[in-house]
């Protein structure tokens, strides 16, 4: 299994299929085995890259909380693309995957060919609204540090039977990726520019109003609610998540063939 290394952090990937790339970012405290069931029907027409994200399953778990930023993990999801020869990619992820993969559309607009964003919010304006984030975000940090990877199984079913290697990578990605520095995310959602997917699950309340603001703020954005879906809608509802992800991406097929033939 291919392994990049990144200034000494080894990061973990997948590339399945052919065609136009299309990269995936799991959840916090997830890792890329989420995507299990998608495999087969996103491979078919695309150059499909899954990632663990540092600290998380069989990526590399640095003992440096410096290693732990937004900042980093947009590098990282950079130098993927880089690594499998993609210009410019689909970027998309669930929850912090998908808050990463705006961070990343805000620092390389260019390498963004559209954005597939699930049960994600987009940070805060707010800084006292931050904040409440941030210390759920640390306290998080505090209680893998505290009770090690027990933690996930009092998370949800799908986080109860994922691997990691120990708590304090991700107790480390807990501070320094889940919690925000500041607004830049959520104020970038008007520049977005590229075709964009915001999915969530009809259950998952807590992301319910931030979609509706992501379908809102971006122009253009379109929107999928999938029925009886909490936050990992793609595991909890697989195939109402693809039947709802695959016309997007074969749109973006269809308009780039009618551009090119034109």
């Amino acid at each position: 299994m291919p392994k990049l290394n990144r200034d000494g952090v080894n990061i973990h990937y997948e590339v399945y299929g052919s065609g136009s790339p299309l990269i995936l970012t799991h959840g916090y405290s997830s890792t890329s085995a989420m995507w299990q069931g998608q495999i087969e029907a996103l491979s078919k027409h695309h150059k499909l890259v899954l990632w663990d994200m540092r600290g998380h399953g069989l990526s590399d778990y640095p003992d440096d909380p410096a290693s732990y930023s937004e900042a980093l993990t947009v590098g990282d999801i950079a130098a993927l693309l880089d690594a499998v020869g993609a210009d410019k990619a689909i970027v998309g992820g669930l929850s912090l995957g998908g808050y990463m993969s705006l961070a990343f559309h805000r620092a390389h607009p260019e390498r963004v060919r559209a954005l597939l964003i699930i049960d994600t919010g987009p940070g805060f304006k707010k800084d006292d609204a931050r904040e409440v984030w941030n210390k759920r975000a640390r306290d998080t940090g505090d209680r893998f540090d505290r009770e090690g990877l027990d933690v996930l199984k009092s998370l949800s079913a799908e986080r109860a039977s994922v691997t990691h290697r120990n708590a304090k990578g991700l107790a480390l990605a807990a501070r320094g990726m889940l919690a925000q520095r500041d607004a830049r995310v959520i104020e970038s959602l008007p520049d977005i520019k590229v075709p964009s997917l915001v999915v969530v699950g009809a259950d998952d309340s807590p992301f319910l109003a931030a979609s509706d603001y992501m379908a809102a703020k971006i122009p253009g954005a379109r929107k999928a609610v999938i029925p009886n879906a909490g936050h990992a809608v793609n595991i909890d509802q697989p195939q109402a998540f693809i039947d709802a992800v695959l016309p997007f991406l074969d749109g973006l097929e269809a308009d780039a063939a009618g551009k090119a033939a034109s």
